[in-house]
């Protein structure tokens, strides 16, 4: 292998490591073919981010949001973006895949919202898993507050092996995993039965609350994770002493 080949391997390396994840860095370093369960919005998302890219997730986003990832159509959504059908499969192999990029993207967003709320709550560990909820009031009285994406993409696409679905999917899970790693600092007996509990919940307020345009399901499912919490605790509190 050149110096010139071996620099384009490195660099795929680096990439693959860096912006995918873990198992497709060490399949590709071993020298083993790309995954086939790997998409193509996976490969997309190992390469630099192109200002057309941008914008045309940005406007898919928010067509999908507003209309259903289903009823927009492709002519739709070039119409709105204004590019070239060209531009759209240079990037993306199909909607499906531009459907699973914003929902990763979104799922991002969330996520590091989520984080943030749960770091400028302080250091009790109550508090910081209580300002989950405190988050969700703030999401609902957004004026572009429209449901909840993901559960919206998952009733869109049922099967559960759609790569759509389990796009979605993984990130009520990677809520659920924040979830229980909060429910674990606050002394919770079962981490993972209050997590459950918790995720069902925030599920239950988002549909409340786009079925209701209000903020009120945030601060009635804040109180009775509230409950929860002070029943995992005494439980836990009562197994100690015995």
């Amino acid at each position: 292998m050149g110096a010139a080949q071996e620099s384009s391997r490195q660099l795929c390396l680096y990439r693959v490591k860096h912006e995918i994840d873990q198992p497709v860095y060490f399949a590709f370093a071993s020298g083993l073919s790309w995954p086939h369960s790997v998409g193509m919005a996976d490969r997309d998302s190992a390469t630099p981010t192109s200002a057309k890219r941008q914008h045309l997730m940005a406007t898919a986003w928010r067509l999908f949001y507003r209309d259903g990832y289903r009823p927009v159509g492709i002519d739709t959504l070039l119409a709105e973006a204004e590019i070239a059908k060209m531009t759209l499969y240079n990037h993306f192999s199909s909607k499906d895949d531009l459907i699973v990029a914003v929902i990763r993207k979104r799922s991002e967003e969330m996520l590091a919202g989520l984080a943030d709320a749960v770091d400028r709550a302080g250091p009790s560990p109550e508090r910081r898993l209580l300002a989950v909820f405190d988050w969700l009031k703030v999401l609902f009285g957004s004026p572009d507050f429209n449901g909840c994406a993901f559960i919206r993409a998952l009733s869109e696409f049922p099967e559960p092996t759609h790569h759509v679905h389990q796009a979605a999917w993984r990130h009520k899970q990677s809520v659920r995993k924040m979830l229980l790693r909060l429910a674990a600092e606050a002394g919770a007996k079962d981490p993972p039965a209050l997590a459950d509990s918790l995720r069902l919940l925030i599920d239950g307020a988002l549909v409340a609350a786009h079925a209701t345009g209000s903020t009120k399901p945030a601060r009635v499912a804040r109180a009775a994770a509230a409950s929860l919490l002070k029943q995992a605790k005494g439980s836990a509190a009562r197994s100690a002493k015995t």
